[in-house]
């Protein structure tokens, strides 16, 4: 759940800072291919079996949903450009990687108190 919604926060703020926010379409659009990537991710890697785990669990679903996610776009918005792929690796890691970071943070530190 919290990956879907790193992917969704990704959409409406690139959405939003390109002027296309208001459009319901668009933002499906953008979303759909890196939740297929998603999707997919979490299937390879059978993310529920340690949903929290920063590696390989959490490295292998980002990879997969920003890969996939970039390679399907124009599919479904028909542009690419090497920086929106910059852009999108670079949010997708932080956000998708950086809450597991966090809760084995919090894990650690619920175990040594």
């Amino acid at each position: 759940m919290a990956d879907l919604v790193c992917v969704l926060a990704f959409t409406l703020v690139g959405t939003a800072s390109h002027a296309s926010a208001g459009s319901a379409g668009h933002v499906v659009a953008v979303a759909a291919p890196f939740v297929i990537g998603l999707a997919v991710g979490w299937l390879a890697t059978r993310g529920w079996r340690a949903p929290a785990q920063p590696w390989p669990t959490g490295v292998a679903i980002w990879f997969a949903t920003a890969a996939l996610g970039l390679l399907l776009r124009p599919l479904f918005t028909g542009g690419f450009a090497w920086s929106f792929s910059l852009v999108t690796a670079v949010f997708l890691a932080l956000t998708m990687i950086g809450w597991r970071l966090l809760a084995a943070l919090a894990q650690r530190r619920r175990q040594t108190s």
